[in-house]
């Protein structure tokens, strides 16, 4: 009977821990299960965020190169009006550099 007890009692403890062996493969199928969820739900953000991310970069490139030829038209107004400036000015103080400059180059110094 010893020998019938000890039989019972190795089988009760190979049932467990083939049971107990089942619980730890299912725990490790779910866990596997969580993080490859886990991975989708995260890639699926970021693919969402890139996106955002990108339009709000063509939004802000269309914005500013709309603004890019308003600019240059600016720019152009600038340099003409600094031109004519630059052109009035050299003609109103042409006649005194001239008269300037004759005055040095034919004044000798002893």
């Amino acid at each position: 009977m010893a020998s019938n007890s000890g039989q019972n009692g190795i089988q009760l403890l190979l049932a467990a821990e083939q049971e107990a062996q089942h619980i730890v493969n299912a725990a490790r199928t779910a866990k596997q299960a969580r993080l490859k969820q886990a991975k989708e739900e995260a890639e699926k953000e970021i693919a969402e965020f890139r996106a955002q991310m990108e339009a709000e970069f063509q939004r802000k490139v269309a914005e500013s190169s709309g603004d890019s030829g308003a600019n240059v038209k600016r720019l152009e107004q600038e340099t003409e009006a600094k031109i004519h400036h630059l052109n009035t000015e050299a003609s109103r103080i042409s006649h005194d550099v001239v008269q300037m400059l004759l005055r040095h180059v034919t004044t000798v110094k002893n």
